[in-house]
């Protein structure tokens, strides 16, 4: 499950130059079998645990077989017609499954962290501050602030980084005992910094935290960015498969008033690596914010006859990522999808309950999806002590081969994450991993 190899172990074994000469395709298997595999985390597996617990559909990895088949660079229509149109119909159907109205577009990027990177661009760029031709250097700008919790993915920060907006401008609201965004105090702090000669630029609101699956209170800040004018961004990249369900549609609510939102089907939805749906509600802003058209890419090609996704973010060479949405939309359908993340979401809360109706263990987090936090808690123990013998907890269970976990440090608390989302996990998987768990922290 979890690779044991150590740093350098494979590199040693690799020749330190290219081969002059051919070799036969049985030595470049027998290598991948005994060397590469060796020192694999396999992600794949209906016992990976850890992180969001994803997998690759086998339909989904036909699809990409077939794409990298066929070597799509999808930047123009004219490129591949079929990349560019598919990517618009899929998007369409991706953003009316989980209820976005129509006046959103979609467009797929490798993952949430580029899709976020790409919104805040957009955000920037419509504050109306010439950025794009004058940079913001030797510039009598406003500090452009951007609004997060503790519970916001990094990328986020990153993303603040690379547009020069500085560390300091990102600004973390407090969260309420569900680890939500307060609205309360997002709108005193927006006042806060315009009263000070600051500009709001963005709030980044989160359906689905990467920690615990917390969910921001999307419609309360839509209403307070709506007032002040700032780019609101959500980040559904787990969560935002589930509203497909219609007993999950409301955790979207609100959305329908943001300015840009991102789904991760490689997430939740079985597709493979890479594929994250930016949906925004003006494209033309990402235009605004990147395109530039040197002749050698359009010479004889009519701008106005199709889309060119390459003006919509950094990437000139796109892959034809549309293709494995696609084949997985239509041979699970709907219905299939929604059977899945029931079964995901059931064998979530049957877990919880294990951990709830058994002495000195914990749950530390809501978990209203597949994702449960909880920790080992024996009485008369630290904080100090209750870390460190959870980490020994996760680390002894992880080395078995048999499952794997990762953590998460709740308000301080550090805390163990069984992630539910791989498409073959069965209660027997579950139920492995718990019992794994019970009996390495009686030893311990």
């Amino acid at each position: 499950m979890l690779s044991k190899v150590l740093p350098g172990e494979i590199a040693s074994r690799l020749p330190a130059e290219a081969p002059e000469r051919a070799e036969p395709f049985e030595a470049l298997l027998g290598d991948f079998q005994s060397i590469v595999l060796p020192g694999i985390t396999h992600w794949n597996s209906p016992r990976f645990f850890a992180y969001f617990a994803t997998s690759a559909a086998p339909i989904g990895i036909t699809a990409e077989a077939l794409a990298a088949a066929l070597d799509v660079k999808a930047m123009l229509w004219r490129t591949s017609p079929a990349a560019t149109e598919l990517e618009e119909v899929v998007m369409r159907w991706l953003a009316r499954l989980i209820g976005l109205p129509n006046a959103f577009t979609g467009i797929i990027y490798d993952t949430a962290s580029i899709g976020g990177f790409t919104a805040l661009a957009a955000a920037r760029e419509s504050l109306g501050l010439d950025i794009r031709e004058r940079g913001m250097t030797a510039r009598d700008l406003p500090k452009l602030r951007v609004y997060i919790t503790s519970e916001t993915h990094s990328h986020i920060e990153k993303a603040c980084i690379a547009l020069g907006l500085g560390r300091e401008n990102v600004v973390r609201v407090e969260t309420d005992a569900e680890l939500r965004m307060r609205s309360d105090d997002l709108a005193q702090r927006l006042g806060a910094d315009i009263a000070a000669g600051m500009r709001p630029m963005a709030i980044v609101a989160t359906v689905g935290t990467t920690s615990t699956t917390s969910c921001d209170p999307v419609q309360e800040i839509a209403a307070i960015a709506r007032e002040r004018k700032v780019w609101l961004h959500v980040d559904a990249a787990y969560a935002g498969a589930a509203a497909i369900m219609p007993e999950f549609r409301s955790i979207l609510a609100g959305v329908d008033n943001a300015d840009s939102v991102v789904v991760n089907p490689h997430k939740w939805l079985f597709v493979p690596m890479d594929c994250s749906a930016l949906f925004v509600r003006d494209p033309e802003m990402l235009r605004r914010a990147f395109s530039i058209v040197p002749e050698y890419v359009l010479q004889h090609q009519d701008a106005s006859s199709g889309t060119n996704f390459m003006e919509y973010g950094l990437q000139l060479g796109r892959r034809f990522r549309a293709l494995k949405l696609w084949f997985v939309l239509r041979y699970y359908g709907a219905e299939g999808l929604r059977e899945h993340l029931r079964r995901h979401i059931a064998l979530a809360q049957e877990f919880a309950g294990w951990v709830e109706a058994q002495a000195d263990w914990e749950i530390l987090a809501p978990h209203p999806f597949s994702v449960v936090c909880f920790r080992y808690a024996p009485p008369g123990l630290d904080e100090a002590a209750l870390e460190k013998l959870n980490a020994r907890i996760l680390d002894d269970t992880n080395a078995t081969g048999k499952v794997f976990l990762s953590h998460t440090k709740i308000r301080g608390r550090y805390a163990l994450r069984l992630a539910i989302g791989n498409i073959a996990t069965t209660r027997d998987d579950v139920a492995l991993a718990w019992e794994m768990l019970r009996d390495i922290a009686l030893s311990s």
